[in-house]
């Protein structure tokens, strides 16, 4: 993101938090608040919350540059009031020690400390609005799980939806940063289950099963899909904490076969070295451990994949069209003998498409 039109204040302290926060957050629009200029002073944040984002309008005022700036939170959230006076009141906010108490404009980690311990904050007081919530299932619900770390909830109500609450629970204690040599991410890659419960004022004999879905940060797709992994059955009278160690299990075995086979396709790319030589050409596009690797043969483009040959073959179709001579024995041979669990494969294949 550029920060152009922005004062050169405010564009520090945004471009800091921006690559320094602890989550991923983005502006989704700036704007000008002076009739006469078009300096940048106001911008709305899109900040993750409870695997969703939370939308907090930041408004400076350039002509005031030492001024803090205010922060406009979500029309669900009237009732958040941070910084709240220990007397009972919504007293000056230098009258207890916060991040506007301690506001200086030259600093450009400020405005990273306001929304960090305004989120903090937030998330206190949506758990307490959820520990209000009068429904005996979500109580017993919140007892089994608050012992886990990192679980994050949020009471949603409306006049045209009902009453549901939201927890976030993150799953497995992995670091998968680690476990993946030449790691590129900045961001720790988590998987993390949504619950989301509907509120029963009322006794229900069998409550219904949660809605359930498997999210994770967006960077792990290039490694691990969770779209591709089927949740364990919610049997009748199941709580989370019978629910989760189970998932776990299955997810934690199935990221660690992920990240082997890291390996195995860095394996493959050494083993042409001694068929080609180097250099061996590598599509420089994605990630060295996605699951796409190019290498050519002949004059094409040959991808290999671990997960689909049938993708493979589809990526090869160029090389069908603009080379039918040598496609068709050779090409063919190719892909059926090759196994993506096998490097002796490997070299059979390539042997074989190249003889």
């Amino acid at each position: 993101m550029t920060y152009d039109g922005f004062p050169p204040f405010i564009s520090a302290q945004l471009h800091y938090l921006i690559n320094h926060f602890a989550h991923p957050v983005r502006v989704e629009q700036a704007w000008s608040g002076s009739k006469y200029s078009n300096t940048l002073d106001r911008f709305t944040l899109l900040i993750p919350y409870c695997l969703d984002t939370i939308k907090w309008d930041v408004i400076y005022n350039a002509e005031f540059p030492h001024a803090p700036p205010d922060i406009i939170f979500g029309p669900e959230d009237e009732d958040f009031h941070p910084f709240y006076n220990e007397s009972g009141g919504e007293g000056d906010s230098r009258s207890i020690k916060n991040s506007l108490a301690t506001w200086n404009n030259k600093d450009p980690t400020r405005l990273l400390a306001l929304i960090w311990e305004l989120r903090d904050q937030y998330m206190s007081y949506q758990r307490k609005r959820v520990g209000e919530v009068d429904d005996d299932r979500l109580k017993f619900e919140i007892c089994t799980m608050l012992s886990r770390e990192g679980i994050e909830m949020h009471m949603s109500s409306g006049v045209e939806k009902p009453e549901e609450v939201k927890f976030a629970v993150p799953l497995m204690d992995m670091n998968i940063n680690k476990m993946v040599v030449g790691c590129p991410w900045r961001h720790p890659q988590k998987i993390s289950l949504q619950v989301i419960y509907p509120v029963n004022r009322k006794y229900v004999s069998a409550p219904s099963a949660p809605h359930l879905k498997l999210m994770s940060t967006p960077a792990l797709k290039s490694l691990f899909s969770v779209d591709d992994v089927k949740l364990p059955p919610w049997l009748d009278g199941m709580c989370m904490a019978e629910y989760l160690p189970h998932l776990e299990e299955t997810l934690e075995r199935q990221v660690s076969e992920a990240v082997s086979l890291i390996e195995v396709r860095r394996r493959f790319i050494e083993a042409l070295a001694p068929l080609f030589g180097r250099p061996i050409e590598t599509d420089s596009k994605v990630y060295v451990f996605c699951c796409l690797w190019c290498f050519l043969i002949l004059g094409a483009i040959f991808p290999f994949n671990s997960i689909s040959k049938a993708a493979a073959i589809s990526h090869a179709s160029k090389f069908h069209v603009d080379y039918p001579e040598k496609a068709t024995g050779p090409c063919q041979l190719l892909f059926d003998s090759y196994d993506p669990t096998s490097i002796g494969s490997l070299h059979v294949a390539i042997h074989n498409a190249a003889a």
